[in-house]
């Protein structure tokens, strides 16, 4: 769908516009002034005074119209006006949008990857729920069962880490490994097909002992307390056993206090890369939080997406694992997959039923703009909105029954039927780390390749975003400078 926007010109509006499209028009492209337009025109405007911000927005050659006002602080920065304006465009925007095609968006102008961290946000200013609930309806347009589920979540988080917003003075530290057996068809993540990079790999890790030596001492120094680590990737049991001995022995050595973190996990995510070696090494070192990912227990759609497990695979490493110490084991499934329905998923959730691992991650397909599959759409048959849905519901009711809560929230973009991710678990056995990475309440550390820090101001809680290079060349060939730009931004915070 061509959409022209009239009344509005300014380049910044585009972004914000085509992804509220998106969520209407699989195909969809936000052009500015076109008078000879096949698609739909859309005129907006706004107004901004000392007595508040006025839009509204009319889809041209029809009586479809919307209008929303606000009061704003006249003393905000420039950034901060605009911010309100753009919000202000976006209401109406979809709210003409809403009533042009029919289809109601529960999440409401909300595209961010963090609902849940607005009402963090509100709750800690000291709205009541009441309060806060009626905000996000009124100003963001989500519906009543959205703003349930979001709280319903924050209560699950407080109770796992009920010093949430006093651990800004800790930080948690992810280790990225970026190799994996295979490369998934809709994976954007920094991984690379492990087999024939023996070279890199060593020379990968010996800059990710050095990261971990260097940041380890600083924390020493400083006197810095570690809440989380988590080794992701890739899939970080791609390296051999040996490998993720001397890894963790480093951790061990260099980080603060290693007993007294409170979790440390391990992405085990292809059960072809787990064997009886490796997971000694992780009970060796106390580590009993793995990921083990079917991701769908079909055999045709596993090989369809590029994973070269089998189903039987999966739940024969998910035993090994048990056997082995595994105490606390995450398993993903995804919503959605290439020739996929409601059949299909339901399985799934069957054969989970027969594992019960401690937590479940239910992920909706999201096409990744650098993702294989997003390059090849044509080769991927996918569920449509309806079925997506459904599925959604199967899974919310599944857990429901199997003693469940959900425990973190997260959105993407071009995320199939509007919906999202949920990680759920059973009491008591939520993931720290998530939590911790979605709500941003504290720096976290990004260690190794593609590994991205987020810097954050204990004071002012202002985000400072610093990546790592995902290419393992490159990585190699400066991780001296990346560990040691990353002290200088812990410096000017932990001061």
């Amino acid at each position: 769908m061509r959409i022209s926007i009239k009344g509005i010109y300014d380049e910044r509006f585009k972004r914000p516009l085509e992804h509220i499209a998106q969520l209407f028009f699989e195909e969809s492209e936000v052009v500015f002034g076109e008078t000879e337009n096949e698609g739909l025109t859309i005129r907006l405007n706004y107004q901004c005074d000392h007595t508040g911000l006025r839009a509204s927005g009319v889809i041209q050659q029809s009586d479809i119209h919307a209008e929303y006002q606000k009061v704003f602080d006249l003393h905000l920065s420039e950034k901060e006006v605009f911010k309100q304006v753009k919000h202000t465009v976006s209401y109406v925007y979809l709210s003409v949008l809403q009533q042009y095609t029919g289809i109601i968006q529960k999440w409401g102008i909300l595209t961010g990857i963090r609902p849940t961290k607005l009402l963090h946000k509100k709750l800690q200013n000291g709205r009541s729920k009441e309060a806060a609930h009626a905000e996000l309806k009124r100003d963001y347009l989500i519906h009543d069962e959205k703003i349930e589920l979001m709280q319903h979540i924050i209560d699950q988080q407080l109770t796992a880490v009920p010093d949430l917003y006093d651990l800004q003075k800790e930080v948690s530290i992810y280790i990225g490994i970026p190799f994996c057996p295979t490369k998934c068809a809709y994976c954007t993540f920094p991984a690379y097909a492990i087999k024939g990079q023996a070279g890199r790999v060593g020379s990968f890790l010996s800059g990710l002992h050095y990261e971990m030596r260097k940041i380890g001492e600083w924390l020493k120094q400083h006197d810095i307390k570690i809440t989380t680590v988590y080794f992701g990737g890739g899939t970080p049991t791609s390296i051999t056993a040996e490998e993720m001995d001397l890894l963790y022995e480093e951790m061990y050595q260099s980080f603060p206090n290693v007993q007294n973190i409170r979790e440390i996990t391990v992405e085990a995510g292809r059960p072809d890369t787990i064997t009886e070696e490796k997971l000694a090494v992780l009970k060796k070192w106390n580590i009993d939080r793995i990921s083990i990912n079917p991701q769908s227990y079909e055999n045709e759609t596993l090989k369809a997406i590029g994973r070269h497990h089998t189903v039987e695979e999966t739940i024969e490493k998910y035993h090994l694992s048990r056997k082995h110490g595994m105490t606390n084991i995450n398993m993903d499934l995804i919503i959605g997959l290439p020739g996929e329905g409601v059949t299909e998923f339901h399985h799934s959730l069957q054969e989970t039923e027969k594992l019960m691992p401690e937590s479940l991650t239910v992920h909706t397909l999201s096409f990744k703009r650098a993702s294989e599959m997003t390059k090849n759409k044509h080769k991927y048959k996918v569920a449509d909105r309806t079925e997506i849905v459904e599925m959604m519901a199967d899974a919310v009711s599944w857990t429901e029954q199997h003693g469940y809560h959900p425990y973190y929230l997260y959105r993407q973009k071009n995320i199939l039927g509007n919906l999202e991710n949920i990680g759920y678990s059973l009491p008591g056995q939520e993931s720290i780390y998530n939590i911790m990475i979605m709500e941003e309440k504290q720096t976290i550390i990004g260690i190794g390749c593609g590994a991205a820090s987020k810097f954050i101001d204990p004071n002012t809680g202002k985000i400072t975003h610093f990546a790592n290079p995902k290419d393992p060349k490159t990585y190699n060939d400066r991780f001296e400078y990346y560990t040691e730009e990353k002290l200088r931004y812990l410096s000017q915070l932990f001061q």
